[in-house]
């Protein structure tokens, strides 16, 4: 029973994993030099594994898609992926935001130990290895520095990853390859991104790179107000950061559904609004605006240029406009930028596309994980367990696939390559 794997990322990883402890032959196939590379780029900051939110929470970062990823988590959820590092002698902690980490904020130690359990249970690499699509009788190409190569298998598991970040490996080249064998895609879109506001030339040259800390996205849903604290960060063209990953999936569909949309930033989370008015209304003597500003409300630097930036000089000069405007500054995002530069992609394989196991159902032993497919997540640890969760699945699924066939077909197919009716559908 072989099993390839095309896709060295945590998915791919996880997919390696769960196949070959089903007692699958494994091999693991990538275009980089080496495997895990956005793993380790993430991991740069300290490694947020997963997330330690209570489950109903935890689940509801998932949006639409709760319903196909929740199964996939009953396997891999936040504490067994506890489990599975202490397991690798890596052992976690909850930070103060309720994140998960490993004790040393590294991916590179959590890395290296899976690799070697990896090898020690048969999984066998090849880098330098990018998938091109299927020959004219199924088998699986690939390009290398040697040139073309084609390898026959009975299941291929396919972590290509979704858009961002191509320089790593993930540039979306897969998408035609099953647009030409007609299989459900979602276009792909940037997710965890960053946006572009259009400061002018004053602000964006001198605000650049600050980070703006303790603010909070003003959200309404169904009539309550809510507001979702973190920090951001400007850019030359908008802004970017945790607090607006968290909301950049609803920001972005906005603006392709009517050109733009308003994020409403609180300034002053700390301070309610009834008594940062009653501060701003007391008299400022001689002193300046900008330093009642500071004494009064504790804003200067980079809150007060957003200010300056976003609101009239009547809403400032005017104590309570200028409140309200502290506790919800409306920013008029134009667009996200670009899929590149994302931290993750939204679209992909739809999962009705897909059986319970994660394969396609139009190709029979081609099974799909991670970004690939039609979800997306916030950062905080979601994105990375569902990547988990959906390659393990993936893996365990294919070995079930391959011990459910009937032992004819299984005879019939042991040295061609995989699925038969894969060429049927050229």
């Amino acid at each position: 029973m072989r099993i390839v794997v095309i896709g060295g990322g945590p998915a791919g990883l996880m997919a390696a994993e769960a196949a070959s402890a089903g007692g699958a032959q494994v091999d693991l196939y990538d275009a980089m030099a080496s495997v895990g590379r956005k793993f380790l780029l993430a991991g740069k900051g300290g490694l947020n594994l997963t997330h330690s939110d209570p489950s109903e929470l935890f689940l509801s970062r998932y949006g639409t898609r709760r319903a196909q990823i929740e199964p996939l988590l009953a396997a891999v959820g936040p504490d067994a992926l506890r489990t599975w590092a202490r397991e690798l002698g890596i052992e976690t902690f909850v930070g103060t935001s309720g994140r998960v980490f490993p004790s040393d904020l590294k991916a590179a130690p959590l890395l290296r130990a899976w690799l070697r359990r990896l090898r020690a249970a048969g999984v066998t690499f090849h880098m330098r290895h990018r998938w091109t699509g299927w020959d004219d009788h199924g088998a699986m190409c690939f390009a290398t520095p040697e040139g073309g190569r084609s390898v026959q298998t009975d299941a291929v598991i396919l972590a290509l990853g979704g858009g961002s970040w191509p320089q790593l490996g993930s540039d979306g080249a897969w998408v035609p390859l099953f647009t030409q064998r007609d299989i459900p895609i979602k276009p792909l879109l940037p997710a965890n991104c960053g946006f572009d506001v259009g400061w002018s030339k004053h602000f964006s040259e001198k605000f650049a790179g600050h980070p703006v800390k303790s603010v909070a996205v003003v959200m309404q849903t169904e009539g309550v107000e809510s507001r979702i604290r973190g920090e951001c960060v400007i850019t030359e063209t908008g802004l970017e950061g945790g607090v607006i990953y968290t909301v950049s999936a609803s920001l972005r569909d906005e603006i392709f559904r009517t050109g733009s949309a308003i994020l409403r930033l609180d300034l002053a989370p700390d301070r309610a609004l009834l008594q940062l008015t009653t501060d701003l209304v007391r008299p400022r003597g001689s002193r300046s605006v900008a330093s009642h500003l500071q004494r009064r409300a504790h804003i200067d630097g980079v809150k007060a240029g957003l200010l300056h930036e976003c609101i009239s000089k009547q809403d400032f000069a005017d104590p309570t406009r200028l409140a309200t405007a502290i506790k919800a500054l409306p920013l008029r995002l134009v667009a996200p930028r670009p899929l590149e530069e994302a931290i993750s992609t939204a679209g992909g394989i739809t999962f009705e596309a897909l059986d319970e196991r994660l394969m396609i159902r139009a190709l029979p032993g081609v099974f799909c994980a991670g970004e690939m497919l039609d979800w997306e997540a916030p950062t905080g640890g979601y994105l990375l367990t569902a990547c988990f969760a959906s390659g393990r699945a993936a893996g365990a699924g294919a070995v079930a696939w391959l011990k459910s066939r009937p032992e004819g077909e299984k005879a019939a197919s042991e040295n061609s390559p995989v699925l038969e009716n894969v060429r049927n559908t050229e």
